[in-house]
């Protein structure tokens, strides 16, 4: 018999992927509803007291680094609406939705830092070169390089100061 746990790991990471596939496939309105919707779904079922703290902390984080980048030339998002003028909001959205799993499917990674930094280095870009060939957008040449060094970095501080209950309280 499979373990509920397995399986709700399993529909975490696939509602993910639902999310990030019609964000990207979508554009910022199916991305406010359908991201909407799946934050909404993982915070009144999924998820932990207080991790909507670090969803929207993630949430600001995405905005942050992702609008920097795209300050210093590493997006066309040629006549695509931006988020403060910096960002579409699907794209943004994929940092809030990428946060729900933090706690839950990827919990096992955060126990393994170089692992970590290994799989956000090669996922990370993947997902921004992946995303930008579907949504039409432009990366600059030093994008995903960066981006792999981003990602490295976020999963190591992930694996570092990762929240209280995984660190077995």
């Amino acid at each position: 018999m499979v373990s509920c746990k397995w399986q709700t790991l399993v529909l975490n990471a696939l509602r993910f992927e639902a999310g990030w596939l019609l964000c990207v496939l979508g554009g910022s309105w199916v991305a406010a509803f359908a991201g909407g919707s799946l934050l909404a779904w993982h915070l009144w079922r999924c998820a932990w007291p207080g991790e909507w703290r670090f969803i929207a902390g993630f949430a600001l984080l995405g905005l942050v680094i992702d609008g920097g980048l795209q300050l210093l030339g590493g997006f066309d998002f040629n006549d695509q609406t931006l988020v403060l003028g910096l960002l579409p909001l699907w794209l943004w959205m994929l940092w809030p939705l990428f946060a729900t799993l933090v706690y839950h499917s990827l919990a096992w990674l955060w126990r393994y830092p170089l692992l970590a930094a290994l799989c956000g280095a090669i996922s990370g870009p993947l997902s921004y070169y992946g995303g930008a060939l579907l949504a039409e957008v432009t990366l600059s040449a030093w994008l995903l390089p960066a981006q792999a060094l981003v990602w490295a970095l976020l999963c190591v501080g992930i694996s570092y100061f990762k929240p209280m209950r995984q660190r077995g309280r």
